[in-house]
């Protein structure tokens, strides 16, 4: 297996704890801190310059709160929580962090926790060849990533849209999306996953994919849209 380097941003209000959580990061190996936040407003920030792969994210600051931002921010980076605080731990696995640490963290405990991100990131690296299987009507159907228009979720089903067909099976998006490579796809609405390179124009709310027509949030909107653009708008 080829080493793992995981790029991470630490967001703590407190400098002292923020540098003891940098000094451990370091003594890892293989995380990578390219910023050291003091609130989730910088947080936000620092997410739309640059690829992020992990948080270690406090939970109380001004401003907003790590578990706040955590559920408003689209398509967040995976997260440790890093915290004083016990009673949020609940709130915090039932938004599918990584881990939760409890202030003073020994090296120890921050080594598990670290040695967990770097199981979860180096089992996505082996996981990207350009296809995934879909059980549709009691038979495994190969589909390949960049022939995926985009998913919609349907209750207890969800469909996938390729350029040649629409194959209906069991599952959740969740599910379809932690099979997908985030850097090709992207969520504009919670019924919605959509491959960008399929995306042929932008109209209001409204993404036209191939022949079809996938809505965009309006709480997510400018997000979206910057990823989609990502600096390749011609200008006057």
């Amino acid at each position: 297996m080829n080493p793992v380097t995981i790029r991470c941003v630490i967001t703590d209000d407190e400098p002292l704890a923020a540098k003891g959580i940098m000094g451990y990061a370091a003594r890892t190996g293989f995380l990578d801190v390219v910023a050291v936040c003091e609130d989730a407003v910088q947080l936000n920030a620092v997410l739309k310059q640059q690829p992020v792969d992990l948080l270690l994210l406090d939970i109380e600051m001004p401003y907003i709160s790590g578990i706040e931002f955590l559920k408003n921010y689209p398509q967040p980076p995976k997260v440790i929580f890093t915290t004083a605080y016990e009673r949020y731990a609940m709130q915090g696995f039932e938004l599918d962090v990584l881990d939760y640490l409890l202030k003073p963290i020994s090296f120890e405990r921050f080594l598990k926790a670290a040695n967990k991100a770097y199981d979860y990131f180096a089992a996505q690296h082996t996981q990207l060849s350009p296809y995934f299987f879909i059980k549709a009507e009691k038979k495994l159907e190969k589909v390949l990533y960049q022939d995926i228009l985009f998913v919609e979720a349907l209750e207890n089903y969800v469909a996938v849209y390729t350029t040649d067909k629409k194959i209906l099976t069991h599952a959740t998006l969740k599910s379809v999306i932690e099979m997908l490579p985030a850097q090709q796809f992207i969520q504009p609405h919670k019924s919605y996953v959509v491959n960008m390179q399929h995306i042929g124009a932008i109209e209001g709310n409204i993404l036209h994919v191939g022949p079809f027509q996938v809505p965009i949030s309006k709480y997510q909107k400018e997000e979206v849209l910057e990823k989609i653009i990502n600096n390749r708008l011609l200008r006057k």
